[in-house]
């Protein structure tokens, strides 16, 4: 279990400016990325037939900055670290295999399997790959958010999770509106889990605190998202919005726009 009362409590901020955010507890410190969509741009060609140029170098050279900056234990990316459904073809490979070739040698890597990540556990032999249901760091739980998360990953004091891309529709005096990529934070709601069978041994569901909940913004700006002040938007996770309670907005620069359901 998670909430262990000898553990130190643990802290999720975003880097200002940027999708990711350095957990840490303890001693340790981890760069939380997700959504990366290696790859996002020869899938484009291959399904919609729009031609854009690659931004693999400006992807890598981002993420790669972040890390010098930080000076992190480890990397988690959260899921969809890559963008086929199945095997990757040769850009995506190769945006990947240049990726970690250069990260920092003594960096540990562990990827949330997404379910664009396809058999990424069979050839990614640089990374410790582990279920999209998640895992944990210490008392933070980790997962992707394409399926419910691991009882394990639930019971924790935060649960960080990507695949919900979330963006917010902003507009002016004047008419105009702009989407920018968000952060969503606030507390789980029980009501979504305390009805399913596999977590019946977690202990707050039967009363106490809930943890809290982040949703990291893409990596990836490219990929677009779920626009989540606008009306009629389906959320892609199976448990959101239901399973966030008093969810705010955050905009990259740390901007706090207040609940992204009054925006």
């Amino acid at each position: 279990m998670c909430a262990d009362p000898n553990r130190a409590t643990p802290a999720v901020e975003p880097v200002p400016d940027e999708p990711a955010a350095v957990a840490t507890v303890g001693d340790e410190r981890t760069l939380l990325v997700a959504d990366y969509h290696a790859g996002y741009e020869a899938g484009l060609r291959r399904e919609r037939g729009v031609d854009v140029p690659s931004r693999a170098p400006e992807r890598r050279e981002r993420l790669l900055g972040i890390l010098e900056r930080t000076g992190v234990d480890r990397l988690v990316v959260l899921g969809d670290l890559m963008h086929s459904i199945g095997d990757p073809g040769g850009a995506e490979r190769g945006e990947l295999e240049v990726l970690f070739e250069s990260l920092p040698p003594t960096l540990e890597v562990t990827v949330v399997k997404g379910n664009h990540d396809g058999g990424i556990a069979d050839w990614l032999g640089d990374a410790t790959v582990v279920s999209g249901a998640g895992t944990t760091i210490g008392s933070i739980g980790v997962c992707h958010g394409h399926t419910w998360p691991a009882p394990g990953a639930l019971d924790c004091e935060v649960l960080c999770l990507g695949h919900e891309h979330p963006c917010v529709r902003l507009e002016d005096e004047v008419g105009g509106s702009r989407v920018e990529p968000a952060w969503l934070r606030g507390r789980i709601d029980p009501e979504p889990f305390r009805d399913r069978p596999e977590y019946a041994g977690v202990p707050w569901l039967e009363g106490g605190d809930p943890p809290r909940l982040i949703v990291l913004p893409a990596f990836n700006d490219l990929a677009g998202g779920t626009w989540v002040n606008v009306p009629g938007q389906s959320f892609l996770s199976p448990f959101l919005p239901e399973g966030l309670a008093s969810g705010e907005a955050y905009l990259l620069d740390g901007t706090r726009l207040g609940s992204y359901r009054e925006l």
